[in-house]
């Protein structure tokens, strides 16, 4: 077992592990840390606690010491030098016309470095750029082209929920999502519907993913034949919110009546379970036929993965 403490360097950035190196580091507390791009300025998010040395990237690098007055003025005035290289940036840009949108600027703590992250719709040129930067700034200049999932974490905004994104609030880190989770949530496969400000698939389809997945794997499909305390029936529908299924049984007087019964009371005789880990539905023409009248492109987009 290995100490470590988890360090962000973002307000909702990816945590990293460092070794405390036997100073009391507590949550809260700012740290100047060891980082393969030299000196870094972050905040303890996760105090000291011991992990498997499998669980991490070795070699694990050191919280050099705690944060002093001196380093959090420091911080406050690369932050205020980053607006300051995102203006002469732009105006770069602009002077060699190229087709990039620059996002942000981010100094490393040491002043050794500045990274300048953008977009772009494909690769780009900046070799002429870099000159005219590095000519202004009298430092390493680094260009780093991120995909529109990083663009829309950086910059912020509300989500179709009217809340803040969560990309940008308080995910350390991109699930993966799919087409699959939207189906199996029955949701509206519209790429409005379940696209975020970035144009892909919502990050909160894999919030809910894994309690859909365990009820499905109870839930008799329609069509099954099932025995029920009101007699056997089949299921006509059924629903993962409620966890119950709707089925039709017939009475004694052979009248066909529907009966609305929980999953736990439903004993399957014959049929399926609503969830099968083999079911696919990442087939583009699928998902054509349910969006009819979609943005070609629109969907394109949506089911790209950065």
């Amino acid at each position: 077992m290995i100490t470590v403490v988890g360090i962000r360097f973002k307000k909702s950035g990816k945590i990293y592990y460092f070794s405390p190196n036997e100073l009391d580091v507590k949550i809260g507390e700012n740290v100047i840390v060891e980082t393969v791009r030299g000196i870094e300025f972050g905040k303890c998010v996760i105090g000291p606690k011991d992990i498997l040395e499998e669980e991490i990237i070795m070699p694990l690098k050191n919280v050099i010491r705690k944060a002093v007055d001196e380093d959090v003025e420091k911080d406050f005035e690369n932050k205020k030098k980053q607006e300051e290289a995102f203006n002469v940036c732009v105006e770069k840009i602009q002077k060699h016309d190229l087709p990039m949108k620059l996002i942000d600027v981010e100094y490393t703590f040491d002043n050794n470095k500045i990274i300048f992250y953008f977009t772009a719709d494909g690769r780009v040129d900046f070799r002429e750029l870099v000159k005219d930067l590095a000519a202004v700034f009298r430092t390493r200049i680094e260009l780093r082209q991120i995909g529109v999932r990083d663009e829309a974490k950086m910059i912020g905004g509300l989500g179709p929920c009217g809340r803040p994104m969560c990309c940008s609030s308080f995910l350390g880190d991109f699930a993966p999502v799919s087409i699959k989770m939207a189906k199996e949530q029955n949701l509206s496969l519209n790429p409005s519907k379940i696209s975020g400000i970035c144009g892909r698939l919502m990050c909160c389809l894999n919030y809910e993913q894994l309690t859909y997945e365990n009820i499905k794997k109870e839930l008799p499909r329609v069509a099954s034949i099932v025995e029920t305390p009101f007699g056997t029936g089949e299921v006509i529908s059924n629903s993962v919110v409620k966890e119950s299924v709707k089925i039709k049984v017939k009475t004694e007087d052979q009248e066909e009546i529907i009966q609305e019964v929980r999953m736990q009371d439903a004993k399957l005789i014959s049929g399926g379970y609503e969830y099968n880990e083999n079911d696919s539905y990442e087939n583009k023409e699928e998902l054509k036929l349910q969006t009819e009248g979609a943005d070609k492109e629109q969907i394109k987009e949506l089911l790209k993965e950065d």
